[in-house]
């Protein structure tokens, strides 16, 4: 990750603090669909995505989803059952979600890479949710639900992140800290 301004770091650590308040609310939910209808799991999964999304789309620089990520991981981590495990697997989501963006060695930033990340990252968490909860002995449309709702969980909350920071960016709050490239020479 390259060197960060103070201004970013600080943005990054308000968006992932703000991301693991949400991730605390989700974790008392979470548990129950768990016990109760486990190939829903993966819909709890999508707000993992929110403070990635909303510092990819608000400062468009290198590394602050996964920055943004991991502070949401440090804040939620004394509350969740999975504790500091929690951090590496917030830091895995935005490293997921920065992927796209790092094989353009972030020269281009469309918006669909934004959803492509998500999508991926959606896939192999659908495939973690068949095994981890046992949604492979189930019935069939059973096993479709939990893998449709574990890849557009990510999407949706994506595109959630992504009209809250269009909506910051909107009142010019976050101006002076949009990523501008270096001119070629």
């Amino acid at each position: 990750m390259q060197r960060q301004t103070t201004a970013i770091l600080l943005t990054c650590a308000a968006i992932g603090v703000a991301g693991g308040l949400v991730f605390v609310l989700e974790g008392l939910i979470s548990g129950t669909v768990a016990a109760a209808a486990p190939f829903l799991y993966g819909a709890t999964l999508g707000v993992y995505f929110l403070p990635g999304a909303i510092a990819m789309v608000l400062l468009r620089r290198p590394g602050v989803a996964l920055l943004s990520a991991v502070i949401a991981g440090v804040v939620v981590s004394p509350f969740t059952s999975i504790s500091v495990r929690a951090i590496a697997a917030t830091a895995l989501i935005g490293a997921l979600q920065e992927l796209p963006y790092a094989i353009t060695r972030y020269r281009k930033r469309p918006v669909w890479l934004l959803y492509l990340g998500a999508v991926v990252a959606g896939a192999i968490f659908s495939a973690v949710v068949l095994v981890a909860f046992d949604v492979v002995s189930l019935a069939p449309g059973l096993q479709f639900v939990a893998v449709l709702s574990s890849v557009l969980a990510p999407v949706v909350f994506t595109a959630i992140g992504h009209a809250i920071a269009l909506g910051v960016a909107r009142t010019g709050a976050a101006r002076s800290l949009a990523w501008r490239p270096a001119p070629r020479s």
